[in-house]
């Protein structure tokens, strides 16, 4: 089978030229949720569908409008898509290397570092929201993933939210971290952006930047994104404590830190 194609229970599709599919396949059919603001009404849906239509979609159909207030309408809409993807010609940049479950990091670290490996980690900056640092470093864990806490030979430190990058730095050099991790929920005009240059120039400026891996996570992350502000990793949705120790425990000794100098 040619490696531009792949068979499905029902029919073989062409990988260079994949589109959307709903009730058959290369129908297009894709559903929306949008708001525009304009008051709700008729003329508020006629202005979704002639939107749609002037994004080169066909057939557009609101299925359900509702009234915001304030002059705004939400809509759920379905409309044909007319182009296609090359499947064949996607690379995305991502985290290479085994994933190793809680019990095999363990043993990895008793292995090749024979000492606890120490990671620090905080939702920065105005950020409240906890739920992804702490599912990545609490005991719990999340969805029956435990976090990075209950990992052996692993020393984890949750500081919670809002904490203004300087005093986690503070905390990685008193705990002679091995790891930094950065939680953004919080993605409103790339205020996330903003925080977490700013978490990479005052590392710099400490003089550590290089003495500490340096990673990030929140749902609008990718490894790619994190790379170009100058982080060592970046994880986003579907990621779990497994992925961020594995990168870490790996990572050190590829760089021989298996003898940790003091960050300061």
């Amino acid at each position: 089978m040619s490696n531009c194609c792949t068979t499905t229970a029902s029919t073989t599709v062409d990988l260079t030229k994949v589109k959307p599919y709903g009730d058959t396949m290369n129908d297009g059919k894709m559903e929306l949720a949008f708001s525009l603001p304009v008051p709700y009404g008729e003329e508020a849906e006629e202005a979704a569908k002639q939107l749609l239509k002037q994004m080169g979609m066909t057939e557009p159909s609101v299925t359900y409008s509702k009234d915001m207030g304030g002059g705004f309408t939400f809509f759920v809409c379905y409309a044909a898509c007319q182009q296609t993807v090359d499947f064949t010609s996607i690379h995305v940049t991502k985290v290479e290397g085994e994933v190793m479950d809680r019990v095999e990091c363990g043993e990895y670290i008793e292995k090749n570092i024979k000492r606890p490996v120490v990671v620090v980690g905080a939702s920065t900056g105005s950020d409240a929201h906890t739920v992804g640092i702490d599912a990545i470093m609490n005991m719990k864990g999340f969805h029956g993933h435990f976090g990075l806490e209950r990992f052996k030979n692993m020393e984890a430190y949750n500081y919670g939210s809002q904490v203004p990058n300087e005093e986690l730095i503070a905390h990685a050099i008193e705990k002679n971290a091995d790891a930094i991790l950065v939680s953004q929920t919080v993605t409103q005009k790339d205020i996330h952006i903003m925080n977490l240059t700013n978490m990479v120039e005052l590392l710099e400026a400490e003089g550590i930047r290089d003495k500490v891996l340096l990673i990030c996570g929140g749902p609008r992350i990718s490894h790619e994104l994190a790379q170009e502000l100058g982080y060592d990793a970046g994880f986003g949705p579907h990621k779990y404590a497994e992925h961020v120790g594995s990168f870490i425990i790996t990572e050190i000794v590829k760089r021989g830190w298996q003898k940790k100098e003091p960050l300061k």
